[in-house]
């Protein structure tokens, strides 16, 4: 498996989930835009709805946005131990060190994409080939780093 076209693939996906959160967000501002009435409070109730929802929105397309910045500065190189950018493999299965997208199906592989901040990766840090390490009373054991 290679790096690059792993790093590449999941920068495609955090692509299309900022064009998609911007793609609700300009639907859901044009149908504030949209809501008139003559309710008096229903309408003002409505429009602040709708804004409470763009504001949501807002906070998951700045966390995306953060995603993409961040995978921006992960070294696709080979690593010789657990460390950002790692591609671990262990019995429990393949962890991407990068950005906290859960599971992808690459390659016709499951890669479960985890956070260096996770409770995982920080036990699995610094971690080399053969080394044992154990989150939530479960061991596992590194058995490829790429």
């Amino acid at each position: 498996m290679n790096k690059e076209n792993l790093n590449q693939f999941i920068k495609d996906k955090i692509t299309e989930k900022i064009r998609n959160l911007e793609n609700i967000i300009s639907e859901t501002r044009a149908s504030s835009n949209d809501t008139k009435s003559s309710m008096g409070d229903k309408y003002e109730t409505g429009r602040e709805m709708l804004q409470q929802e763009i504001n949501n929105l807002q906070i998951q397309l700045n966390e995306v946005i953060k995603q993409r910045d961040f995978l921006k500065t992960i070294s696709i190189k080979n690593s010789e131990k657990v460390e950002k950018g790692a591609l671990v493999k262990t019995g429990k299965g393949l962890f991407y060190i990068s950005v906290s997208l859960g599971e992808l199906l690459f390659e016709n592989q499951k890669i479960f994409c985890i956070s260096p901040e996770s409770p995982l990766a920080k036990a699995m840090n610094g971690k080399t080939k053969n080394d044992l390490f154990t989150v939530n009373n479960i061991s596992q054991t590194i058995l490829e780093i790429r």
